[in-house]
């Protein structure tokens, strides 16, 4: 295939538990949108307990935005509204009614609508939060005009979802969300794809838009590698991104006027007995998706990717820009001499066991650290996994110190924390890199807002 984006740096971790390319009807009543989950935002609460919603009606919305609204997935009532410390809101939790009544918005033909009519129908739908933006990778700002949107229609994540599997069938409402954020820029609209296997139609047909060929290991289906490589982001630039089940959101409500947040969500982890994907909506209780399919073991559940996603109960909730849970071993134990012992069964990077000979191993990891934490030293190891054409390991100090002008000449607007998240697998000091990167990010939207 010929104009292939080859990424040479990275690292794939192959995991047992890749779900089985099947769909299931998940049956569950319990939603929840968690304010947490979206960077920068304050909410200010809309409804109290009791109160019934509809799909598409407001919860919350951000106390500096108020143009930015947060809606029900679901039809029902809000069960409890869950505070933390110096009552912090932490959850809206939704029980559902079954029905999914729904707010009508209105279809629309975006080939027939102005640019402000478009965003307002995302906005007052709660549909825009989907949309984000680099840098920051926070919620685009509905003022801004991206010079490019993003949508990457795979992921080299360990055991993550198939997105053809997911779109098939509904090719159709994909481009009709296409057609949407082709109206929201006049840059161009990039659909990235993966060359390394076979892409959906829905990918690879879309029209009026640029498709592109990347191949390579994790990170390669991370969308911040792809704007790298095609359209690298400056000081003073926005681009705008997404993921396929967010586009179909998009294409469902300029279909049917309403607010269809269906999510499918893939089950996978060495510790489920059946991984499989479900069918269910944004903010999925967990409890009765992994009901009757763990093993014995003490596990931890992530929603997301082990390297990425967040830890959460079993009674909690799946995130809202989360398309997997993730079920691994808790490694809470000490190993006795670990690094004596001859290690088929160890990943690692170096050649420090002999696994290394089986590259396509797949392995049963746990959370074990393997060490413990000490001072961030320079390995050269980084650079080896790092895709992007900027220092590291001279960008982490400089968050560290929190230099804003060497953060800046270092590339900081580039990246985000899942770009650092082999770097902290392999990093042997044992730093909590991505909440650094985090950090850094956060300082600088505040420095230059």
């Amino acid at each position: 295939m010929s104009n292939v984006i080859r990424i040479k740096k990275g690292l794939n971790i192959n995991l047992v538990g890749e779900a089985e390319k099947t769909i299931k009807e998940l049956s569950t009543d319990q939603f929840a949108i968690k304010p947490t989950d979206f960077i920068g935002v304050f909410p200010k609460l809309l409804v109290k307990e009791g109160d019934e919603v509809q799909a598409g009606t407001p919860l919350f919305v951000d106390k500096y935005r108020d143009n930015i609204i947060f809606t029900s997935p679901v039809s029902g009532k809000v069960s409890e509204i869950k505070r933390g410390a110096k009552r912090v809101l932490l959850e809206v939790r939704i029980e559902s009614d079954g029905k999914f009544a729904a707010v009508n918005f209105g279809a629309g033909d975006p080939s027939k609508m102005k640019r402000e009519e478009i965003v307002d129908k995302l906005l007052q739908s709660g549909v825009w939060p989907f949309i984000r933006q680099r840098p920051y990778s926070v919620i685009a700002n509905p003022a801004d005009l991206p010079k490019a949107i993003f949508i990457s229609t795979f992921d080299t994540s360990p055991l993550a979802p198939d997105n053809n599997l997911i779109v098939q069938g509904q090719e159709d409402i994909f481009q009709k969300g296409l057609d949407v954020l082709i109206a929201l820029t006049k840059g161009k609209v990039h659909v990235n794809v993966d060359a390394q296997s076979t892409p959906s139609q829905a990918f690879t047909a879309a029209k009026g838009v640029q498709v592109n060929h990347f191949a390579g290991p994790h990170p390669a289906g991370n969308v911040g590698v792809q704007i790298n490589k095609i359209d690298p982001i400056n000081k003073g630039e926005v681009v705008w991104y997404l993921y396929p089940q967010d586009v179909l959101v998009i294409g469902r409500l300029f279909k049917s006027g309403i607010y269809n947040a269906t999510r499918v969500i893939a089950l996978t982890g060495p510790e489920v007995l059946n991984p499989v994907y479900y069918r269910t909506f944004v903010g999925a209780r967990l409890e009765n998706m992994v009901k009757s399919q763990l093993t014995a073991v003490e596990k931890r559940f992530v929603s997301g990717n082990v390297l990425t996603g967040t830890k959460i109960d079993l009674d909690g909730y799946i995130g809202f820009y989360h398309t997997q849970v993730t079920v691994i071993k808790e490694g809470n134990y000490h190993e006795f001499l670990g690094w004596a012992v001859p290690g088929f069964d160890k990943f690692s990077i170096s050649r420090s066991f002999p696994s290394f000979l089986f590259r396509n191993k797949k392995y049963k990891l746990d959370t074990n650290m393997h060490g413990g934490h000490r001072a961030l030293v320079m390995t050269g190891q980084f650079e080896k996994v790092f895709p992007f054409d900027i220092y590291p390991m001279q960008l982490l100090k400089a968050i560290i110190v929190e230099d804003i002008d060497l953060m800046e000449n270092l590339g900081i607007y580039e990246v985000d924390e899942e770009d650092f998240a082999l770097c902290e697998v392999i990093d042997t000091s044992k730093t909590d890199i991505q909440v650094l990167v985090r950090k850094g990010l956060d300082l600088m939207r505040k420095e230059m807002s």
